[in-house]
């Protein structure tokens, strides 16, 4: 069941406008930038194994804030998402 939620999901995805693709795209790569300047941080002593931790986090709340709104306001509407797995009986 879990399997064939995911794959509900991943075709679904690909009816994302190519705005939202992009934007989304976007927001992942800003996130990757984010944790690879905390790692460097932390390499460097600079800051905690905890204040790095909590930079990515951050990094992934807003990407996932982007994304959210990328898919409230696309014109085609928001994509249907599957329901999580957690979210399954």
């Amino acid at each position: 069941m879990v399997a064939s939620a995911s794959l509900l999901g991943l075709g679904l995805a690909a009816c994302d406008s190519p705005a939202e693709n992009a934007a989304e795209a976007n927001a992942d790569a800003m996130q990757e930038n984010a944790e690879d300047r905390a790692d460097a941080l932390e390499d460097t002593g600079a800051i905690t194994d905890d204040q790095a931790d909590a930079m990515k986090d951050q990094a992934e709340a807003n990407a996932d804030a982007v994304k959210d709104s990328v898919d409230a306001t696309d014109p085609q509407g928001p994509a249907t998402a599957a329901p999580s797995p957690a979210a399954a009986p």
